[in-house]
């Protein structure tokens, strides 16, 4: 199947839809909320001047007793640059689904690293891992239904490596870790909260210098701009500079 109709089955899931139930990343402290639903925002391909803030609340978590809704953004994006596919979206649980959509496609093989650039693994066990189907693969359909539903922004990446869509998780989130080599090929995984000002004992202007030659070596790149963890306009500042590669 063309890499376009694939593109067409993934813009039918990520439509523009809001969960109303406590699935997904709607389960935390749902009963505790007076927000009740979260919106999950269209998918379209654009460019970087696309890039802009939504007004939907995507996010909502009770903490320390304090009810947080947070809005991302306007439109999920997918942009080319540099002969590179780039996925740019709110919460962190998204990647699944694009991840998906990038091994049907053929914009990468199964089995590469995942270079996960974030401030926290997002390892933890979900509920129910996905089945493949008979022929080892799941839908793009399933896929988007069990990231959406199911997944939440922190436990996502398990069931990729489940699935064997990557061979290992090598997770970039100290000053250590940055100053490693990670050699290509590999799927390039960003959470723009690495950049949040409790993330600033490493040197901004460093991680964003090594961050973008992490681009440099991957062809396909999921960015996550986290609106629980960092502001949604400090995050599009981010993600624009990162494009400047």
């Amino acid at each position: 199947m063309p890499m376009r109709d694939y593109f067409e089955q993934l813009q039918t899931c990520y439509r523009g839809f809001y969960i109303d139930r406590p699935a997904g990343n709607n389960a935390f402290s749902y009963r505790q909320r007076r927000q009740r639903r979260i919106y999950v925002p269209p998918l379209r391909r654009g460019d970087v001047p696309d890039l802009a803030p939504g007004q939907e609340i995507v996010f909502s978590e009770v903490e320390e007793g304090v009810e947080r809704n947070l809005c991302g953004l306007q439109s999920l994006l997918c942009l080319q640059k540099a002969g590179k596919t780039f996925f740019i979206f709110d919460n962190h649980n998204h990647a699944f689904s694009f991840w998906a959509y990038g091994l049907h496609s053929g914009a990468f093989p199964a089995g590469l690293p995942l270079l996960h650039v974030d401030q926290h693994s997002d390892m933890r066990e979900p509920i129910r891992y996905l089945s493949p189907g008979p022929e080892g693969k799941i839908t793009l359909a399933q896929a988007c239904d069990y990231a959406n539903f199911e997944l939440n922004v922190g436990n996502f990446i398990r069931p990729a490596l489940a699935l064997g869509i990557f061979s290992e998780m090598r997770l970039v989130d100290s000053s250590s870790a940055f100053e490693r080599r990670y050699d290509a090929p590999y799927v390039l995984d960003i959470d723009v909260d690495i950049f949040a000002p409790e993330m600033d004992y490493i040197d901004p202007a460093y991680k964003l210098s090594k961050i973008r030659e992490y681009i440099r070596g991957a062809d396909f790149i999921t960015i996550a701009t986290s609106p629980f963890f960092i502001d949604q306009a400090l995050a599009l500042k981010v993600v624009r500079a990162l494009l400047e590669f």
